[in-house]
């Protein structure tokens, strides 16, 4: 599975972005998807994540209200909607995906592939 990751750019504090990425493969639907991100000196940051056929879905306390994960099959993607963005959301974000189907994850440690990221800046 091949991951692309689109949609960063600059925004102003308060502001939105939808971040997309689209896979390779015919089984999507059936990939457990994520949404981390990474900031400057800082670890990895689990945000959001899908289950399977989006049977469970988990949100990071840090972004509950503000972010939303979803999924459209019929073009291989998953979505972050962020909305009021603040100047501690600057990072690179990354998109993950695995074939463990069934549940959704908070650890990047069970994510196989990874897209290569998308560069989000909010300025305050």
């Amino acid at each position: 599975v091949q991951l692309q990751a689109s949609g960063g750019g600059l925004v102003q504090d308060g502001g939105s972005l939808r971040l997309s990425c689209t896979a390779s493969g015919r089984t999507f639907s059936y990939y457990r998807m994520g949404w981390f991100r990474q900031a400057p000196g800082k670890e990895r940051e689990f945000l959001a994540a899908l289950s399977g056929t989006d049977r469970y879905k988990l949100l990071a306390d840090s972004v509950k209200g503000r972010f939303t994960i979803s999924r459209e099959n019929t073009v291989n993607t998953v979505y972050l909607q962020m909305n009021s963005l603040k100047a501690d959301d600057t990072a690179v974000y990354y998109c993950a995906a695995d074939e463990r189907w069934a549940t959704a994850s908070r650890m990047p440690s069970e994510y196989t592939y990874w897209g290569q990221g998308t560069l989000v800046t909010v300025s305050s």
